[in-house]
């Protein structure tokens, strides 16, 4: 009998929950933070493959993400001041790899021109940036020469882009700040080379939650120079649960400075999916960190996937555009979900948080935000659902009463338009479905952009030869992702052009991490029987080439050649063969070639074949070059 009434209790609760009504009422005087926008964080080699993508798509994709009322719309672009050191799936070459290259620093990589795209479509994009490994000539992390070096990045950027900052993070990525270093160092140095404009953000941490504020308040000129407050993963990550234990909620005292407070990096799952930890817990995370912390800022990791599938983290951010070659790319269903914020709200709007909160108190599934433009009374309100609901929005005096324009995304088809609704006594009532995203707004012009079906899907060119000739000193060849050091072209003084690593000593590393040597990726992760074949000219230490990719801290089949002419074939750390070559030139060029051919893996050099091992069965990967930190040479790259 008790378990009877039990069961009739739940079913009774889940009965009046379906059918009871939610009030939201919109008030102009409503009091609340002034909405920054949503954003995106380009950092760890996570748009690379973007860049070489032919124009016509890369266009398609860049509108996709940053045209305002067409995509994802992202109203913040963040990016990584590359250090030439791994900071997640590669490494982003840095603007002064050198002390010398700090009075003329190179507008090296593909951030500077992400941001000049970014601006093209949107004149107001907020631009920002924030180290996460740094060269080792700089010292210290937080030191006069930090300053000096990070400075220059926002040098490049005015010089050669014709772009001003808007704000430096002032940090190392998840590793916190120095107060003391901003007040001494950084931002004289930020005014003195006419950068007084930019505003700072801090400690961009992903540890000591809000501890910033203790610090802030014992020191009123501290206070002054950070104009914003972010932190990483506020609602943690592991379980990517929306109702998890393990968040860090902002502390009153946080919320009651009067400080911006970001969630400077959330959520870095893949948006091909709509449940799950996609799309539509991306859109309950953004009301949530709203409503619960009052933050005015959200940014994903990361925009775009331009990253390999074997390299770690494939398949995450928005939009996928991983395979230049090809030209297709996947509008995934995160950027409609991002769309029923961004297009619906600018910076500058006000939230009226008496119109922001949960459907049930017991779960963050279903929730819903309010905000106005405070010079015009249009209203937009953004409402995600967990179960069934029946809503009623009263629009209040001071904002615009006439046709509801409604929007609507589930699993099935996302960022539909629906018929306007009419108010009724100025209000009006919906019946919401399930485990979908819902936008009601006063304003018009939103679009869910297409460009009609992308190319088809290929596999990487095979067979693959590059000889870089076409392309001018200093540029990243396509398709090369490198992942520890920085491989550029370069002019060999009998004038053809080659690559060289040119990071001369390993940085101040993003964390104590990873990856045994320079080395740079290409190809594909099924590639099995091939050869890969170059030239190398070393400068010192050793140069490889490599194959069968396996692993990102020990790579795969590795055959290589010394300057004194030692050579080793190696399976990752295990020396397989090795030897010496009498008589041998330092000088000269040298053709390496490695062959993997089912289980036998053979080394040549200059057409000698000096091993072959018995290999394990079934491996497979990508083609890969690597050398120590040397100026060391490669050219005619051919994989058959």
């Amino acid at each position: 009998m008790k378990k009877l009434t039990c069961c009739f209790a739940a079913m009774f609760a889940i009965l009046l929950n379906t059918h009871a009504q939610t009030k939201i009422s919109l008030n102009a005087n409503d009091k609340g933070r002034v909405f920054e926008g949503v954003g995106a964080v380009s950092a760890g080699a996570s748009t690379r493959n973007l860049a070489d993508y032919p124009e016509k798509q890369r266009a398609e994709v860049l509108d996709f993400l940053f045209k305002p009322k067409f995509g994802a719309g992202f109203q913040h672009l963040k990016v990584e001041i590359g250090s030439g050191e791994n900071s997640t799936c590669g490494s982003e070459p840095s603007q002064a790899i050198t002390r010398a290259e700090l009075l003329d620093p190179k507008p090296r990589g593909y951030e500077f021109w992400l941001m000049a795209e970014a601006r093209k479509r949107n004149p107001q994009v907020i631009l920002d940036c924030l180290p996460w490994a740094y060269p080792r000539w700089v010292g210290n992390r937080f030191s006069q020469e930090s300053a000096d070096w990070l400075v220059s990045f926002l040098d490049v950027a005015r010089k050669h882009y014709g772009l001003e900052m808007d704000w430096v993070s002032a940090a190392q990525n998840e590793n916190g700040t120095d107060l003391n270093w901003i007040a001494k160092y950084l931002r004289p140095t930020l005014n003195a080379h006419g950068f007084s404009k930019v505003k700072l953000q801090a400690p961009d941490d992903d540890s000591e939650f809000w501890q910033i504020f203790d610090k802030l308040e014992k020191n009123p000129e501290f206070d002054k120079l950070i104009n914003a407050v972010g932190y990483h993963y506020l609602d943690g990550r592991e379980p990517w649960d929306i109702d998890q234990k393990g968040s860090h909620p902002a502390t009153e005292k946080a919320k009651l400075s009067g400080k911006p407070l970001w969630a400077s990096e959330e959520w870095s799952q893949s948006g091909q999916e709509w449940g799950g930890k996609g799309a539509l817990y991306l859109a309950r995370l953004m009301n949530k960190i709203y409503t619960r912390d009052r933050v005015t800022k959200y940014e994903i990791w990361c925009p775009v996937d331009g990253i390999y599938d074997q390299i770690i983290w494939p398949n995450t951010g928005a939009i996928q555009a991983d395979a230049p070659w090809s030209g297709h790319y996947t509008v995934w269903p995160s950027v409609w979900a991002l769309a029923h914020t961004t297009q619906f709200a600018q910076p500058g709007w006000v939230y009226m948080d008496d119109a922001c909160g949960q459907f049930d108190a017991a779960t963050w599934r279903g929730s819903h935000v309010a905000l106005r433009d405070p010079k015009t009374g249009d209203w937009s309100v953004i409402m995600v659902t967990g179960e069934k609901r029946k809503v009623k929005i009263a629009i209040g005096k001071g904002l615009k009463n006439g046709p509801v324009y409604l929007w609507k995304s589930t699993e099935k088809e996302q960022f539909v338009r629906q018929k306007p609704l009419r108010l009724h006594q100025n209000a009006i009532e919906i019946e919401l479905e399930p485990d979908a995203i819902y936008t009601l707004t006063s304003t018009t012009g939103q679009t869910k952009g297409w460009f009609g079906t992308p190319p088809q899907s290929k596999p990487f060119p095979f067979p693959y030869t590059e000889d870089f000739s076409s392309y001018a000193p200093g540029q990243t060849p396509r398709y090369f992702s490198d992942q520890k050091g920085t491989f550029e072209t370069y002019q060999y003084p009998n004038g053809g052009m080659c690559l060289a690593q040119v990071v001369p000593d390993e940085g101040i590393l993003w964390y104590n991490n990873w990856l045994l040597k320079p080395h740079t990726l290409f190809g594909d992760a099924t590639w099995q029987n091939y050869t890969i074949e170059g030239d190398v000219l070393l400068a010192g230490g050793d140069a490889e080439i490599g194959g069968r990719y396996a692993d990102r801290n020990k790579l795969g089949y590795r055959w290589i050649l010394t300057r004194d002419g030692r050579w080793k074939l190696n399976w990752q750390y295990t020396t397989l063969a090795s030897g010496q070559i009498e008589n041998f030139n330092p000088a000269a060029w040298h053709h390496l070639q490695l062959e993997m051919k089912d289980d036998q893996v053979s080394g040549v050099v200059d057409g000698h074949k000096l091993a072959t091992v018995t290999s394990k069965s079934g491996l497979k990967g990508m083609a890969f070059i690597a050398s120590t930190y040397d100026r060391n040479l490669f050219d005619n790259i051919h994989v058959y």
